[in-house]
Parts: C-alpha cells; sequence; structure tokens
C-alpha cells in the first residue's frame, strides 16, 4: 500500500496542467441551440443538444455535427435558427458550415445523435433521436446524406433521447439501440414550482409515464427489424437519457447501460446476441450505495483504474454526485464514487456530457463532465447554480479524481451535450459542448505534451467496418471502440491512448472474441489495423 502511495504522489508530481482555450467563434462553429424556451415550460425543452464528431467525408479529420431544435408546442422546424448543423474539419481549426449541402438539416424537435456504419460501405452514418421524429441518414459517399428512416423501417412513434450502434449478435453488421425518455404530448399542461410566488417550473420526472427501450436488427441491404419484444426490452420501461456500450462481463458481446432519469440504472447484458437480461441489481449498478435513484443523465463506459475492465461514469444533479461503478470481473461493479474522490469534488455541480479521456497522456484516463442544472429556477429554491462551468477532473492514478482548474471555469452556460476527439491531430483530446440558447464551444487541448500517444484506427472485415465493440489492449490499458459518449452524443474516434514509449505492441480483441496481436508500432501517429 506505501508503494502504491509513493508511485501515486509520484505521477501527480510529474503531471503537467491540463488546460483547454474556448476557440469556436474564431474556429468558425457558429451554432446555437435553439431549445425554444416557452412560459408553459415543456419539458422537452430541458433535454436536447445531442452533439456527434465523425468524418463524414473521410478526408482524416472528424467533422461536427450540433442537433437542434424546433418549434414549440408544433413541434416543427419552422426556421432555420431551428436546423440542426453540420460543420465540416477544413483543418488548421478552420470549420465550414456545410448543412445545406450535405442534406442534414433535419426535421422536428431533435435530441440525440449516433454515428455508426450501418451498411458497411467505408462512410459513416447518422441516426438523429427525437421527439416524435427518429431520422435515419445513409451517407452517400459523395458529401451528401439520404433520409432512409422509413426504407429502412426506423419507426418514430416514440420521445427518443439517444441511439447507439452496437453489433448486437456479431454477424458484421451494425444494430440500431434507440433510448427513449417518457410519454409526452405538447398538450400537457400541469402547473408545476411556486403559484403563490408564480415560479413555474419543469415537472419532475414522476409525471411522466416511463417508456421501454428499442432495438432495431440490422437485416442487410438497408433493412431494420424492429425486435425489441423479442430481445427483451419491452419488458423494461424506463426513462431514458442516454447510452454506453461495452462488453463488462468479457463473453464476447457487447452490452448496454442506461441511466434513467429518478430510476434505476438498466444495465442490459447481451446474452449470446440473443436478448438482453436487466442485471444492473445482481451487477451493483441499478443504484449509487446511498439506495436512492438519482437523475442520471450522461453515461460512458471506459477503463478508469488501468485494470483492463471497462468501469462506469455518469452523470447527475447537484447534490447526487458523479457516481463511479468500479468493474470488479466476473460480472460485478463496486460504487467507488466516494473512494475515487468523486462525491466530494463533484457535489455541487449537475453533470450533462460526460468523457473519460487522457487529456494530458499520461496514461491515466481524465474526467470531463459537461455542467448545467436542469432548473433554469433553480436559484430560487436550492443552493444550486442553474448556468456552471464545465469540469475536468484529473486522474491521479489508481482510480481516483481531482477537480483541476482547465481554463474552463470562466464560461458558464446550460451545458448538455459533448463529444471528445483530436480535431488538429497533435495527439491531445478536444472538447466540443452544445448549450441551451448559447453558442456551442469548442475546447482546444492546449496542454503541455505528456509521454507518447497513439490513435488506433480499426477496419473490420468479419467484424462491422469500424470494428465497433473491439478492445484495444496496449500494456496495462484497454480502451474499447465505441461511438456512443457521454450524454445523448456520439464520437467515431480513433482509440486513445497516452502515457507510451516510442513503440508499442498491442491486442485487438474483435468483437466475438477473436483476437490479433500487433508489435513494434511506432506511437505519435494514427495507425489503422485491419482485422486479419
Amino acid at each position: 500500500m506505501a508503494l502504491w502511495l509513493v508511485a501515486t504522489a509520484l505521477i501527480a508530481a510529474a503531471q503537467g496542467p491540463i488546460r483547454f482555450q474556448n476557440i469556436a467563434a474564431q474556429a468558425g462553429v457558429s451554432f446555437r441551440l435553439d431549445h425554444s424556451p416557452t412560459p408553459r415550460k415543456h419539458i422537452v425543452e430541458t433535454m436536447p443538444g445531442g452533439v456527434a464528431v465523425f468524418d463524414y467525408d473521410s478526408d482524416g479529420r472528424p467533422d461536427l455535427f450540433f442537433t437542434n431544435g424546433a418549434h414549440l408546442p408544433a413541434l416543427a422546424k419552422s426556421a432555420p435558427r431551428f436546423h440542426n448543423r453540420m460543420f465540416r474539419n477544413e483543418g488548421n481549426w478552420r470549420f465550414t458550415d456545410v448543412t445545406e449541402r450535405t442534406g442534414l438539416a433535419g426535421a422536428g424537435y431533435s435530441m440525440g445523435a449516433a454515428a455508426g456504419d450501418f451498411d458497411n460501405d467505408g462512410h459513416p452514418d447518422l441516426f438523429v433521436a427525437g421527439v416524435r421524429r427518429n431520422l435515419l441518414y445513409r451517407n452517400r459517399g459523395d458529401g451528401t446524406f439520404a433520409d432512409v428512416t422509413a426504407a429502412a423501417g426506423i419507426g418514430s412513434q416514440h420521445w427518443s433521447v439517444a441511439g447507439g450502434w452496437l453489433d448486437f449478435d456479431n454477424d458484421g453488421l451494425l444494430d440500431l439501440f434507440v433510448v427513449n425518455y417518457a410519454r409526452w404530448a405538447p398538450d400537457f399542461d400541469r402547473f408545476c414550482g411556486d403559484a403563490s410566488r408564480n415560479l413555474r417550473v419543469y415537472c419532475h420526472p414522476r409525471y411522466f409515464q416511463p417508456e421501454p427501450n428499442q432495438l432495431y436488427r440490422n437485416l442487410g441491404g438497408g433493412k431494420f427489424a424492429d425486435v425489441s419484444a423479442a430481445a427483451g426490452l419491452s419488458a423494461h420501461p424506463g426513462r431514458g437519457m442516454s447510452i454506453a456500450l461495452a462488453d463488462y462481463d468479457g463473453d464476447g458481446f457487447v452490452d448496454a447501460f442506461v441511466p434513467n432519469d429518478k430510476m434505476e440504472n438498466f444495465l442490459f447484458r447481451n446474452v449470446g446476441g440473443k436478448r438482453f437480461e436487466q442485471s444492473a441489481l445482481a451487477a451493483g449498478v441499478a443504484l449509487p450505495d446511498e439506495g436512492r435513484p438519482i437523475s442520471g443523465m450522461g453515461a460512458d463506459f471506459r477503463d478508469a483504474d488501468n485494470d483492463g475492465l471497462p468501469d462506469l461514469i455518469l452523470t447527475a444533479l447537484s447534490g447526487e454526485t458523479f457516481p463511479l461503478f468500479v468493474n470488479l470481473g466476473k460480472g460485478q461493479f463496486r460504487d467507488a464514487t466516494h473512494s475515487s474522490k468523486l462525491a466530494s469534488a463533484a457535489r455541487v455541480y449537475s453533470g450533462w456530457g460526460v468523457s473519460l479521456a487522457d487529456f494530458d497522456n499520461d496514461g491515466w484516463r481524465d474526467l470531463f463532465t459537461a455542467n448545467s442544472h436542469v432548473n433554469d429556477l433553480v436559484e430560487s429554491f436550492e443552493p444550486y447554480a442553474y448556468r456552471q462551468p464545465n469540469t475536468v477532473f484529473r486522474n491521479a492514478g489508481g482510480g481516483t479524481f481531482r477537480l483541476v482548474d482547465s481554463g474552463m471555469s470562466g464560461v458558464k452556460a446550460a451545458h448538455r451535450g459533448s463529444a471528445v476527439a483530436d480535431f488538429n491531430g497533435d495527439g491531445l483530446p478536444d472538447v466540443v459542448v452544445s448549450a441551451l440558447g448559447e453558442p456551442a464551444e469548442l475546447w482546444r487541448n492546449v496542454s503541455p505534451q505528456g509521454r507518447a500517444w497513439l490513435d488506433v484506427r480499426l477496419a473490420g472485415r468479419k467484424s462491422n467496418r469500424d470494428g465497433l465493440g473491439a478492445v484495444v489492449t496496449i500494456g496495462g490499458q484497454a480502451n474499447i471502440m465505441t461511438s456512443s459518449v457521454g450524454y445523448a452524443s456520439s464520437s467515431l474516434s480513433p482509440v486513445h491512448f497516452g502515457g507510451l514509449g516510442a513503440s508499442v505492441d498491442l491486442e485487438i480483441t474483435w468483437p466475438g472474441g477473436k483476437r490479433q496481436r500487433v508489435t513494434g508500432v511506432a506511437t505519435n501517429r494514427i495507425v489503422t489495423i485491419t482485422e486479419e
């Protein structure tokens, strides 16, 4: 134990600062999320803001997509200010609005986004979740997208918040998991708040009936089938807010974690690619140790303590902390929120977007959260702030975290979705964040470089094209290839590692369990590994 404490202290002493600069304006990322706030406080107004990062034109640079709201109560994008927006990365921190050219302006009140190549043609496609209006776009490969929602068989009868791409049955085709929130209609008009002071607030989630999530199986040929009932999802209504994907029990099939709003969380264990088994309570992730349901928002499913097993981090409201569940192996987790030091460090913040990423390339994944309370009048009722800054918690080694001054504290906003990617190819992960009614933020990572880094891009042959669900291991570090991250957001980016030497040996465990070893890989670059 003493040696571990000494080693952790040496790591902390060697770390330089983690620093970010918001360069959205000078980079040309001119997006403002219009959530269409109304005096009636429609609950949908609080929850849009998913973002997606993916290289839509295959030029090697990650591009930006933002979801946007619509006019209420009509749920219609009645003006250009409600359009979803796509920005092309031109390089050298310059972005161009290509929304009209790509055909991604959208329709309806959009919430979340998920990028993935569902037809294995080498061009990433896009799913957009919304209020009774889901959209599936096929990337034509010429810089434009086709709306194939109806032809693909993707339904829109629910209020969907997020989506996630996974190869549920390991047949090489990406299936679509859709996260639904609750039953709501524009004519809902319950007054919640303090009528004596004429303070109307968004109603508590308990007033909205939960809905089950959905699974669409990819049949090939651009067709999907709703297999939610057969897969066991229909029996579990919830108020889902996002999705995080990983093979937590190491059986070769990707599992799904769904944080719920003021309900027990769901952990859907994939049973042989045939059905999901709701295992959150048995695994120890249904509730924090305090035993009370929290306002689960965003989630990430990655290894926080470098033991090779994916851990779970999720965001929640002020006073609920950001729960961290450490994977113990054999399908079990332990609530490490207090032992990781996150309980006290995060208590005053309300989180939405969340990512585990090595921002200083020291070999330990740090924690980013996009923050804001859900109640825009919370300051009239509770000792918490509505607009809050984003936060970075440095991983001090061994799975303990401490809040650091990352340069983000001066920008307070109603932050929502976020995604992490290296936008300029310098080996340092950057962050993009949306905010209700305010400009999007593009945070350039200007931290001093730590040790060497490596980004691993996967190319599946028998597996799906992007290798979603594969696990890459370098030394004691393991990282999953997934495009699902944070709150209602997506990042289809190479798997990132820091804290490396001049060359490394790596191992890929492809979906289904096949292992592939590659030795002597030079670092400080992006490398593409093709499935054998």
